[in-house]
Protein backbone atom coordinates (compact mmCIF):
# COMPACT_ATOMS: atom_id res chain seq x y z
CA UNK A 1 0.00 0.00 0.00
CA UNK A 2 2.00 3.08 -1.43
CA UNK A 3 0.02 6.05 -0.34
CA UNK A 4 1.27 9.49 -1.31
CA UNK A 5 3.21 11.14 0.65
CA UNK A 6 1.42 14.32 -0.20
CA UNK A 7 -2.01 12.39 1.09
CA UNK A 8 -0.78 11.36 4.40
CA UNK A 9 0.69 15.50 4.73
CA UNK A 10 -2.81 16.82 3.96
CA UNK A 11 -4.22 14.56 6.66
CA UNK A 12 -1.76 15.44 9.70
CA UNK A 13 -2.25 19.02 8.19
CA UNK A 14 -5.73 18.94 8.87
CA UNK A 15 -6.21 17.11 11.82
CA UNK A 16 -2.78 17.77 13.63
CA UNK A 17 -3.47 15.22 16.85
CA UNK A 18 -4.24 12.10 14.53
CA UNK A 19 -1.86 8.96 14.65
CA UNK A 20 -2.16 6.76 11.71
CA UNK A 21 -2.47 2.99 13.34
CA UNK A 22 -4.64 1.71 10.60
CA UNK A 23 -4.69 3.00 6.76
CA UNK A 24 -7.12 1.55 3.83
CA UNK A 25 -6.18 2.92 0.64
CA UNK A 26 -8.56 2.57 -2.03
CA UNK A 27 -7.99 4.16 -6.03
CA UNK A 28 -10.57 2.00 -7.52
CA UNK A 29 -12.68 5.31 -8.25
CA UNK A 30 -12.43 7.31 -11.27
CA UNK A 31 -13.08 10.40 -9.80
CA UNK A 32 -11.27 10.02 -6.20
CA UNK A 33 -8.38 8.48 -3.99
CA UNK A 34 -9.46 7.79 -0.56
CA UNK A 35 -7.56 7.02 2.76
CA UNK A 36 -9.78 5.67 5.42
CA UNK A 37 -7.93 6.47 9.18
CA UNK A 38 -8.36 4.09 11.59
CA UNK A 39 -11.76 3.15 10.59
CA UNK A 40 -12.90 7.04 11.77
CA UNK A 41 -12.16 9.73 8.93
CA UNK A 42 -12.77 9.23 5.18
CA UNK A 43 -9.91 11.23 2.97
CA UNK A 44 -10.99 12.00 -0.36
CA UNK A 45 -9.08 13.06 -2.97
CA UNK A 46 -9.75 14.60 -6.60
CA UNK A 47 -7.15 12.81 -8.97
CA UNK A 48 -7.95 15.87 -11.06
CA UNK A 49 -9.17 19.18 -12.40
CA UNK A 50 -13.22 17.39 -13.12
CA UNK A 51 -12.97 15.74 -9.56
CA UNK A 52 -11.59 19.08 -7.87
CA UNK A 53 -15.35 20.25 -9.44
CA UNK A 54 -17.00 17.57 -8.55
CA UNK A 55 -16.09 17.72 -5.15
CA UNK A 56 -17.51 21.16 -4.82
CA UNK A 57 -20.57 20.28 -6.31
CA UNK A 58 -20.96 17.59 -3.91
CA UNK A 59 -20.90 19.89 -1.19
CA UNK A 60 -23.22 22.16 -2.39
CA UNK A 61 -25.62 18.70 -2.70
CA UNK A 62 -25.07 17.18 1.03
CA UNK A 63 -25.84 20.24 1.96
CA UNK A 64 -29.29 20.22 0.61
CA UNK A 65 -29.67 16.46 1.09
CA UNK A 66 -29.40 16.39 4.62
CA UNK A 67 -31.95 18.36 5.32
CA UNK A 68 -34.51 16.31 3.41
CA UNK A 69 -33.75 12.65 3.59
CA UNK A 70 -34.05 10.40 6.36
CA UNK A 71 -30.96 8.08 5.54
CA UNK A 72 -27.30 9.25 6.49
CA UNK A 73 -25.03 10.87 4.33
CA UNK A 74 -21.78 11.80 4.54
CA UNK A 75 -21.15 15.39 6.43
CA UNK A 76 -17.86 17.35 5.01
CA UNK A 77 -15.94 18.04 7.86
CA UNK A 78 -13.18 20.01 5.81
CA UNK A 79 -13.63 20.96 2.09
CA UNK A 80 -11.05 22.67 0.46
CA UNK A 81 -10.18 22.16 -3.55
CA UNK A 82 -9.49 18.92 -4.05
CA UNK A 83 -9.60 17.44 -0.49
CA UNK A 84 -12.87 16.82 1.34
CA UNK A 85 -13.18 14.32 4.98
CA UNK A 86 -15.88 13.47 7.25
CA UNK A 87 -16.64 10.84 9.78
CA UNK A 88 -16.72 7.33 8.43
CA UNK A 89 -19.85 5.03 7.92
CA UNK A 90 -19.82 1.83 9.54
CA UNK A 91 -21.83 -0.70 7.09
CA UNK A 92 -20.87 -3.60 3.91
CA UNK A 93 -21.72 -2.92 0.25
CA UNK A 94 -25.60 -3.89 -0.29
CA UNK A 95 -25.16 -6.45 -3.19
CA UNK A 96 -28.05 -8.39 -5.18
CA UNK A 97 -26.77 -11.78 -3.28
CA UNK A 98 -26.84 -9.91 0.70
CA UNK A 99 -30.59 -8.38 0.24
CA UNK A 100 -31.84 -11.66 -1.75
CA UNK A 101 -30.82 -13.67 1.57
CA UNK A 102 -32.43 -12.38 3.78
CA UNK A 103 -35.64 -12.59 5.21
CA UNK A 104 -38.84 -11.62 3.07
CA UNK A 105 -39.36 -9.15 6.14
CA UNK A 106 -35.90 -7.64 6.00
CA UNK A 107 -35.49 -7.16 2.30
CA UNK A 108 -38.93 -5.31 2.47
CA UNK A 109 -37.61 -2.97 5.34
CA UNK A 110 -34.54 -2.07 3.30
CA UNK A 111 -36.37 -1.97 -0.38
CA UNK A 112 -38.90 0.44 1.26
CA UNK A 113 -35.47 2.13 2.34
CA UNK A 114 -34.03 2.79 -1.09
CA UNK A 115 -37.54 3.69 -2.32
CA UNK A 116 -38.25 6.08 0.34
CA UNK A 117 -34.71 7.81 0.14
CA UNK A 118 -35.33 8.62 -3.99
CA UNK A 119 -38.89 9.66 -3.34
CA UNK A 120 -37.26 12.36 -0.96
CA UNK A 121 -34.59 13.21 -3.09
CA UNK A 122 -36.54 13.54 -5.90
CA UNK A 123 -38.95 15.74 -4.14
CA UNK A 124 -36.98 18.14 -2.93
CA UNK A 125 -38.41 21.60 -4.31
CA UNK A 126 -37.28 22.91 -7.59
CA UNK A 127 -36.39 26.41 -5.24
CA UNK A 128 -34.12 24.75 -3.02
CA UNK A 129 -32.18 23.64 -6.13
CA UNK A 130 -31.45 26.86 -6.93
CA UNK A 131 -30.98 28.46 -4.66
CA UNK A 132 -28.33 26.08 -3.56
CA UNK A 133 -26.99 26.85 -7.08
CA UNK A 134 -27.02 23.39 -7.69
CA UNK A 135 -26.31 22.11 -11.44
CA UNK A 136 -26.99 19.86 -13.99
CA UNK A 137 -25.75 15.89 -13.53
CA UNK A 138 -23.07 14.90 -15.27
CA UNK A 139 -24.62 11.97 -16.50
CA UNK A 140 -27.39 13.69 -18.29
CA UNK A 141 -28.16 12.54 -21.73
CA UNK A 142 -30.67 14.09 -24.59
CA UNK A 143 -32.03 11.89 -27.37
CA UNK A 144 -29.12 13.58 -29.40
CA UNK A 145 -26.76 12.50 -27.19
CA UNK A 146 -28.39 8.95 -27.32
CA UNK A 147 -28.62 8.80 -30.54
CA UNK A 148 -25.11 9.41 -30.87
CA UNK A 149 -23.97 6.71 -28.43
CA UNK A 150 -25.84 4.41 -31.05
CA UNK A 151 -23.62 5.24 -34.11
CA UNK A 152 -20.65 4.90 -31.80
CA UNK A 153 -21.43 1.41 -30.86
CA UNK A 154 -22.18 0.69 -34.41
CA UNK A 155 -18.92 1.93 -35.53
CA UNK A 156 -16.67 0.91 -32.37
CA UNK A 157 -18.41 -2.42 -31.31
CA UNK A 158 -19.97 -4.52 -33.94
CA UNK A 159 -16.97 -5.41 -35.43
CA UNK A 160 -16.29 -7.41 -32.14
CA UNK A 161 -20.06 -8.45 -31.50
CA UNK A 162 -21.88 -11.42 -32.56
CA UNK A 163 -25.14 -11.32 -35.07
CA UNK A 164 -27.54 -11.90 -32.08
CA UNK A 165 -25.71 -9.43 -29.58
CA UNK A 166 -25.91 -6.60 -32.60
CA UNK A 167 -29.90 -7.58 -33.29
CA UNK A 168 -30.10 -6.85 -29.47
CA UNK A 169 -28.73 -3.16 -29.46
CA UNK A 170 -30.87 -2.75 -32.55
CA UNK A 171 -34.12 -3.66 -30.66
CA UNK A 172 -32.77 -1.77 -27.36
CA UNK A 173 -32.42 1.77 -29.35
CA UNK A 174 -35.69 1.49 -31.44
CA UNK A 175 -38.21 3.35 -29.21
CA UNK A 176 -35.27 5.94 -29.47
CA UNK A 177 -34.83 6.26 -33.14
CA UNK A 178 -38.63 5.92 -33.81
CA UNK A 179 -39.47 8.23 -30.59
CA UNK A 180 -41.67 5.96 -29.38
CA UNK A 181 -39.96 6.23 -25.82
CA UNK A 182 -40.65 9.21 -24.88
CA UNK A 183 -37.82 10.87 -23.24
CA UNK A 184 -38.99 14.22 -21.59
CA UNK A 185 -38.79 14.39 -18.21
CA UNK A 186 -38.85 17.42 -15.39
CA UNK A 187 -35.23 17.78 -13.62
CA UNK A 188 -35.15 16.82 -10.30
CA UNK A 189 -32.27 16.18 -7.72
CA UNK A 190 -30.65 13.02 -8.94
CA UNK A 191 -27.81 10.94 -6.92
CA UNK A 192 -26.79 9.48 -10.73
CA UNK A 193 -24.50 6.75 -9.27
CA UNK A 194 -25.73 5.23 -6.01
CA UNK A 195 -23.80 1.46 -6.84
CA UNK A 196 -23.50 -1.47 -4.54
CA UNK A 197 -20.51 -0.02 -2.77
CA UNK A 198 -22.11 3.28 -2.07
CA UNK A 199 -24.88 1.78 -0.35
CA UNK A 200 -23.91 0.54 2.99
CA UNK A 201 -25.44 -2.41 4.99
CA UNK A 202 -25.27 -2.82 8.65
CA UNK A 203 -25.94 -6.99 9.28
CA UNK A 204 -27.02 -6.68 12.71
CA UNK A 205 -29.73 -4.29 12.29
CA UNK A 206 -30.43 -5.93 8.78
CA UNK A 207 -31.07 -2.23 7.60
CA UNK A 208 -29.19 0.45 5.67
CA UNK A 209 -26.85 2.60 7.53
CA UNK A 210 -25.80 5.26 5.13
CA UNK A 211 -24.98 6.16 1.58
CA UNK A 212 -21.87 7.74 0.73
CA UNK A 213 -20.43 9.63 -2.79
CA UNK A 214 -22.85 12.14 -4.43
CA UNK A 215 -19.72 12.82 -6.51
CA UNK A 216 -22.13 13.00 -9.93
CA UNK A 217 -25.41 14.33 -8.49
CA UNK A 218 -27.38 17.36 -9.89
CA UNK A 219 -30.11 18.44 -11.53
CA UNK A 220 -31.17 15.48 -14.22
CA UNK A 221 -33.80 12.87 -15.00
CA UNK A 222 -35.17 10.51 -12.57
CA UNK A 223 -35.12 7.49 -14.65
CA UNK A 224 -31.52 7.74 -14.42
CA UNK A 225 -31.64 6.33 -10.65
CA UNK A 226 -34.25 3.90 -11.30
CA UNK A 227 -31.54 2.73 -14.01
CA UNK A 228 -29.11 2.22 -11.27
CA UNK A 229 -31.34 0.07 -9.51
CA UNK A 230 -32.54 -2.25 -12.26
CA UNK A 231 -28.24 -2.65 -12.87
CA UNK A 232 -27.98 -3.47 -9.20
CA UNK A 233 -30.75 -5.46 -8.23
CA UNK A 234 -33.01 -6.21 -11.51
CA UNK A 235 -36.41 -5.53 -11.95
CA UNK A 236 -38.62 -8.06 -9.53
CA UNK A 237 -36.81 -5.90 -6.83
CA UNK A 238 -37.30 -2.67 -8.03
CA UNK A 239 -40.95 -3.17 -8.69
CA UNK A 240 -41.67 -3.81 -5.14
CA UNK A 241 -40.40 -0.03 -4.90
CA UNK A 242 -43.55 1.24 -5.96
CA UNK A 243 -45.58 1.65 -2.56
CA UNK A 244 -43.03 4.28 -1.63
CA UNK A 245 -42.12 5.54 -4.92
CA UNK A 246 -45.51 5.92 -6.04
CA UNK A 247 -43.91 7.24 -9.78
CA UNK A 248 -42.02 4.58 -10.95
CA UNK A 249 -44.58 3.19 -13.36
CA UNK A 250 -43.63 7.27 -15.14
CA UNK A 251 -40.03 6.03 -15.24
CA UNK A 252 -39.49 2.64 -15.59
CA UNK A 253 -39.66 2.82 -19.53
CA UNK A 254 -36.73 5.60 -19.69
CA UNK A 255 -34.60 3.48 -17.26
CA UNK A 256 -34.89 0.45 -18.85
CA UNK A 257 -33.34 1.77 -22.00
CA UNK A 258 -30.97 3.21 -20.00
CA UNK A 259 -30.16 0.69 -17.98
CA UNK A 260 -29.73 -1.34 -21.43
CA UNK A 261 -27.20 1.15 -22.34
CA UNK A 262 -24.36 0.90 -19.56
CA UNK A 263 -22.41 -1.90 -20.47
CA UNK A 264 -22.33 0.11 -24.14
CA UNK A 265 -20.83 3.11 -22.67
CA UNK A 266 -18.47 1.33 -20.31
CA UNK A 267 -17.42 -0.96 -23.81
CA UNK A 268 -16.90 2.22 -25.98
CA UNK A 269 -14.62 4.07 -22.96
CA UNK A 270 -12.71 0.80 -22.29
CA UNK A 271 -11.65 0.62 -26.05
CA UNK A 272 -11.11 4.53 -26.21
CA UNK A 273 -8.79 4.48 -23.28
CA UNK A 274 -7.44 1.30 -23.60
CA UNK A 275 -8.17 0.17 -20.62
CA UNK A 276 -9.48 -3.36 -19.85
CA UNK A 277 -10.60 -2.82 -16.32
CA UNK A 278 -12.94 -0.04 -17.49
CA UNK A 279 -14.60 -2.68 -20.18
CA UNK A 280 -15.42 -5.42 -17.28
CA UNK A 281 -17.19 -3.04 -14.80
CA UNK A 282 -20.02 -3.96 -14.97
CA UNK A 283 -19.68 -7.75 -14.60
CA UNK A 284 -21.83 -9.56 -11.81
CA UNK A 285 -24.32 -6.66 -12.13
CA UNK A 286 -28.23 -7.90 -12.01
CA UNK A 287 -29.68 -8.72 -15.82
CA UNK A 288 -33.53 -9.13 -14.25
CA UNK A 289 -34.69 -5.96 -16.77
CA UNK A 290 -38.00 -6.38 -18.99
CA UNK A 291 -37.99 -4.76 -22.56
CA UNK A 292 -39.22 -0.95 -22.70
CA UNK A 293 -42.81 -1.04 -23.00
CA UNK A 294 -43.64 -3.65 -20.85
CA UNK A 295 -46.56 -2.43 -18.37
CA UNK A 296 -46.24 -2.50 -14.57
CA UNK A 297 -49.40 -4.29 -12.88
Amino acid sequence: MNIPCEYLEKISAVYPNISFEHLDFNQDGMVNDVVVVNHQIVCRFAKDDWGKKALSQEAKVLEVVRNYVELRVPHFEHLEEGFVSYTFIKGEPLSRNTLLKLTKTSQARIISQLAGFYQQLHSIPNEVLVNAGLSSSEVGRSREDWLKLYGQVQETLFPYLWRHQQTFIHELFAPVVTGELNLSYTPVLIDGDLAVYHILFDPLSESISGLIDFGTAGLGDPACDIAVLLSNYGESIVRRMQSDYPVLPDVINRARFWVGTLELQWALAGIKYNNRAVSLAHIGLAKDVQPVGTRIN
